[in-house]
């Protein structure tokens, strides 16, 4: 972890799906694919992990956490 700055890496899914629902308000979940979720957690600006160790289970793992998020609101 930086100072004042989150650092995310593919571990962090609950982390990552939180920036996410900030960043993307309002998305329709169900149109949501593995591939956009691996776009837009590379954009992320805390985020900061190599890119070829996403898999499909870390990204299924970081749509389900988001998925929960957004249903508990």
């Amino acid at each position: 972890m930086t100072t004042g700055e989150i650092t995310l890496t593919w571990d962090d899914s609950y982390a990552i799906a939180q920036e996410l629902a900030k960043a993307k308000p309002g998305i329709n979940l169900e149109e949501v694919s593995l591939l956009m979720i691996y776009n837009w957690t590379m954009e992320l600006p805390g985020f900061s992990d190599d890119p070829e160790l996403a898999n499909d289970a870390i990204l299924e793992a970081i749509f389900q956490e988001w998925y929960e998020e957004v249903a508990q609101k």
